[in-house]
């Protein structure tokens, strides 16, 4: 692995080794360092002596390290860095955080490296889905911003974000006193300017800032000085998004600017609310389809959440289904099984509709939100497995498919939820089978 050779950098941090220097600031460095015992590698950030030491600003200081090492293993979601752990280090205390190769998303709010309109509409999405999470977990983050949202990218393309430091974060739950003006001031809500209680609402705001960054290649508001800065954010209206670039729509711009209203009360009341307007802009047609093409990850995640099948879910669960899935399409006449053959994969049906037949008999209609093959699938041997009947497709389908090695690379807590899932399956189709033998003339 490739050593940075800055005399000043440390051999060690902890029981860590440091690789490289991945950034610094003013009161904390942040470096790539090699997890021997996990055998992996990860970020710690460490927060400078001298911040801790100051007698203005120590203890503020201090109080955004705690805040960070409290939610050591608390946080998990796909879509944000996780913190595994945080030593109180008399030296320089520090975090141990997930590592994501890549950037933030500051490149790409440069003119010359702006992303296309849907991809920033997915991006708004998932942020504002795992945003929704930590405010769930009590958290307001007071500092959403491109710096502190790591793009995961591969082969030079942007796939997924990560929201990350939660030093600004505050804790609705244990914060008795709010500090005020915490944030970086270009995404600030009128709110936090004011000294105002703060709720989601204040992250609602940022996170239109940051949309609205990455679309026009500007913030919502500049100026000369941070108090022209600060008036408009609490008088100006920010100019129409429409013209600022090519495939800008009225209805895009209407999304970010409801978000960047000056009231909080103005603004859309949950995540929810907000996560709901974004993907209805891709689902509307309202954003250009342009490099992406394929169905996009918030499409998918919306249409989980309609799906019976999926109801005890919630979003980190079914965010791993979104990403552990196999997602096919069947056109009509497909067969999806066949009698006799050994069933290895089971099917949630996303869309569309597929006949049950046994001996060329319909026995079954299956459409969107039921699960088909569970049985072969959950059966303990080979020969139980073997499917008894022929499933065909009868409407365009869309599946979302497991198998036993996929489904065994879920969080326990999402495979507990299969579990379930498939008891309920199971009870109905008995419930079922016990009204048929009851009133024979209800049998197709």
């Amino acid at each position: 692995m490739p050593v940075d050779h800055d005399p000043d950098l440390p051999a060690r941090i902890g029981k860590y080794k440091v690789i490289r220097r991945l950034g610094e600031g003013t009161t904390s460095e942040v470096f790539l360092c090699h997890d021997g015992f996990n055998e992996r590698e990860v970020a710690i950030k460490r927060v400078r002596a001298s911040s801790l030491s100051d007698v203005e600003d120590g203890p503020t200081f201090a109080r955004f390290f705690a805040s960070e090492a409290a939610l050591a293993g608390r946080l998990n979601h796909p879509n944000v860095v996780q913190i595994f752990d945080a030593v109180p280090d008399p030296i320089g205390p520090y975090v141990v955080m997930e590592f994501v190769p890549g950037t933030t998303l500051r490149t790409y709010c440069q003119p010359g490296h702006l992303l296309p309109l849907e991809q920033i509409v997915e991006i708004g999405f998932k942020c504002a889905m795992a945003l929704s999470y930590c405010y769930r977990q009590g958290l307001v983050h007071r500092d959403v911003k491109p710096a502190n949202i790591l793009a995961v990218e591969r082969a030079g393309v942007v796939t997924d974000v990560k929201i990350s430091d939660f030093g600004s974060a505050l804790n609705l739950a244990s914060d008795a006193t709010q500090i005020h003006r915490v944030g970086s001031l270009a995404y600030m809500s009128p709110e936090q300017l004011d000294g105002s209680l703060l709720d989601c609402r204040a992250d609602i705001y940022s996170l239109g800032a940051v949309l609205y960054h990455l679309i026009a290649g500007n913030p919502p508001f500049d100026g000369p000085s941070q108090a022209s800065v600060m008036h408009q954010i609490c008088h100006a209206q920010p100019p129409s998004l429409v013209g600022s670039r090519a495939g800008v729509s009225e209805a895009l711009d209407e999304v970010v600017q409801h978000a960047l209203a000056k009231k909080a009360k103005s603004r859309y009341p949950s995540w929810d609310a907000f996560g709901e307007a974004l993907a209805g802009l891709i689902t509307r047609h309202h954003v250009p389809r342009g490099a992406l093409q394929n169905v996009l990850d918030s499409e998918r995640f919306n249409l989980l959440r309609t799906l019976e099948f999926f109801t005890a879910f919630g979003d980190v669960a079914l965010w791993e289904v979104v990403h552990r899935a196999r997602w096919q399409r069947f056109g009509v006449g497909h067969a999806l099984y066949t009698r006799g053959e050994e069933g290895r994969t089971f099917h949630i049906i996303g869309s569309g509709a597929v006949e049950v037949y046994r001996d060329g008999r319909r026995v079954a209609h299956l459409g969107s939100g039921t699960s088909v093959g569970e049985m072969a699938y959950l059966a303990p041997n080979p020969e139980l497995r073997r499917h008894s009947t022929d499933v065909i497709v009868t409407e365009e389908a869309t599946t979302i498919s497991f198998t036993p090695d996929s489904l065994a690379r879920l969080s326990p807590a999402c495979r507990h939820l299969f579990d379930e899932a498939f008891i309920r399956v199971l009870v109905r189709r008995l419930h079922a089978a016990h009204e048929s033998m009851a009133h024979p003339r209800r049998i197709l």
